[in-house]
């Protein structure tokens, strides 16, 4: 397995931040840079063409609600998606924490990968603040943890001055893959049962293959 460069860190580390941001908020709250084609084809083009499908399913499906709506209405069903997926009421259709995506369905977010996270990211030296507040376990969360730490990567690949100790590449690929790939699957299962033609089932099929282009 060829290392990656500190291009490539930074690369993954702006993806995580971007996708994770995307899946902590409503659309009505963060960049609306989601339904724009281009914004999709181009970063399909990133890391080897690893991302290319599902980007372009993401660019086609922008294309699509572009032509039937506003922008600004395309958006407000983007947000009305995200809460009915995510939040609720009564509860969310597809609970977006990796306590509730285990061997045994559960919308239950507060467990022991909750602890963990939270563990992960005091050693880091993080603390979440975040106005939704969300469980550390949260698959947003998870991803901007990542983005750090690919952060980190970066800096210390590049021969940059780092602000802290630089993960371990094999650290970085056993928590993908013992975590967000280990449930983020059943996640998109659930958000396909209940928004199979929406925004965020294409949005999780990119996380994915981030997740398993570097894992």
């Amino acid at each position: 397995m060829r290392s990656m460069t500190g291009e490539e860190w930074m690369v993954a580390s702006q993806l995580y931040a971007f996708l994770g941001n995307s899946l902590l908020s409503p659309m009505s709250r963060t960049e609306s840079v989601g339904l724009d084609p281009a914004f999709w084809r181009e970063l399909g083009g990133l890391l080897d063409g690893a991302l290319t499908d599902s980007a372009e399913s993401l660019a086609s499906w922008a294309e699509r609600a572009s032509a039937d709506a506003a922008r600004s209405e395309v958006v407000q069903r983007v947000s009305v998606e995200f809460t009915k997926l995510f939040v609720g009421p009564p509860k969310p259709a597809a609970a977006p924490w990796e306590s509730a995506n285990g061997p045994v369905d559960s919308h239950v977010g507060f467990g022991e990968a909750t602890f963990a996270m939270r563990e992960r990211l005091r050693a880091l030296g993080l603390e979440l603040c975040n106005e939704n507040n969300q469980y550390e376990d949260h698959v947003g969360i998870e991803l901007l943890y990542l983005s750090e730490l690919c952060r980190r990567a970066s800096e210390e690949a590049s021969g940059a001055a780092c602000d802290a100790a630089a993960p371990d590449a094999e650290e970085i690929a056993s928590f993908i893959r013992e975590h967000p790939l280990a449930w983020v699957p059943r996640l998109r299962e659930k958000v396909a049962a209940s928004q199979p033609e929406g925004y965020f089932i294409r949005l999780l099929d990119v996380v994915l293959a981030l997740l398993k282009w570097q894992a």
